[in-house]
């Protein structure tokens, strides 16, 4: 089969893939559930016909950006399809590309599976929260739906700093602007540092990549606005210290103040495939920062945080051990499975031999 990008995508979004991958000396490959899969009826893949076929979808700009930088990231529409998140990137000299479906529709919180503690998050005042997991764990997806329901039921300027947008949002109650790095803006510490002067509400900042835009990020929440942001943590208490380690050591008794002051909750996720192999499921972790939580941070003792947290479920609190438990009690996943996502296998065994409520 002819080998075109929008046939590709076009697969993607019939199969319901999640990602497509392409890379040269090897077919087409899609990410289904999880899992990789080679899409044998293409061709595989030289340097020219992959350069021909990725940069048949980028204007001018974008390429000499590209071949400036060797890094790429935009998005990418199909008329009545869908929307595709795009990395353009070098490997052994040569063109490469990854393509991430976002799907049009903003799910509910509810559809995603995550606990009705995570609506709380939308009515927040103000102070920082934090969606973080590995890449492809439905962060982007998470942090949609809460900024939708913000806009559903509150009347706010909301600024979203993406890169690139992912999820497109329409006025509602709220009025929202979105912005694209190297489209609207040049970075997210730049964006940040002139969003505190449009007069925000809301601010939403795509990734917390650098010592900068942490800063920011922690100055627009300390300022009063509700800031949401994502990191690319296992946990609720290594989020912590990720962000507190990113500091010059002079500076980091001042970053843990600020973090203790602002910081409401910590969600952490995966998805894991479930048990049949035909979808996946969201295992979640919660922190909500309470007093004990606060001067945890404060006083450097991030390590008591998870005992914390584990005496906490009154308040809403889970751990990702239980949340496994719960899915695998439940018939949603496998066992092997529950153990190979697990932080600690003695904690998942003990939590599956007691009888627990969760969410």
């Amino acid at each position: 089969m002819e080998t075109n990008i929008n046939i590709l995508l076009e697969k993607c979004i019939n199969l319901n893939a999640s990602d497509l991958h392409l890379v040269v000396n090897s077919r087409p490959v899609i990410r289904i559930n999880g899992i990789l899969k080679e899409m044998d009826e293409f061709e595989i893949l030289s340097p020219d016909i992959l350069n021909k076929i990725l940069y048949s979808i980028i204007d001018e700009n974008k390429i000499r950006k590209f071949k400036e930088k060797l890094e790429l990231d935009f998005s990418y529409s199909i008329q009545n399809m869908g929307r595709f998140r795009c990395n353009y990137y070098f490997q052994r000299g040569t063109i490469a590309a990854a393509f991430r479906m976002v799907t049009s529709q903003i799910k509910s919180l509810e559809e995603l599976g995550l606990p009705p503690k995570v609506k709380e998050f939308a009515s927040y005042p103000r102070g920082l929260v934090l969606v973080c997991g590995p890449t492809g764990s439905g962060k982007s997806t998470t942090l949609a739906s809460i900024i939708d329901i913000i806009n559903e039921t509150r009347s706010e300027n909301i600024i979203t700093i993406e890169d690139p947008i992912e999820y497109l949002h329409w006025h509602k109650k709220s009025i929202i602007s979105q912005r694209e790095i190297e489209t609207d803006t040049t970075s997210f510490a730049t964006a940040l540092k002139h969003a505190l002067r449009e007069d925000p509400d809301v601010i939403m900042v795509g990734e917390m990549r650098d010592l900068e835009t942490i800063s920011n990020t922690l100055t627009a929440a300390e300022t009063g606005h509700l800031v949401f942001s994502t990191l690319h943590t296992q946990d609720a208490a290594q989020t912590i210290d990720r962000i507190i380690d990113i500091f010059p050591t002079h500076s980091q008794q001042q970053i843990r103040l600020q973090l203790a002051g602002t910081l409401k909750a910590v969600l952490v996720q995966q998805l894991i495939p479930n048990k049949n192999n035909d979808g996946r499921v969201v295992a979640v972790e919660l922190m909500t920062v309470n007093p004990a939580i606060r001067n945890m941070i404060r006083d450097v003792k991030s390590h008591q945080i998870y005992t914390a947290m584990q005496s906490s479920g009154k308040e809403g609190m889970l751990m990702m051990d239980l949340s496994l438990a719960r899915l695998l009690k439940e018939g949603k996943i496998s066992q092997e499975m529950a153990y190979e996502k697990c932080h600690n296998k003695e904690e998942l065994t003990r939590y599956l031999n007691s009888d627990f409520i969760v969410y």
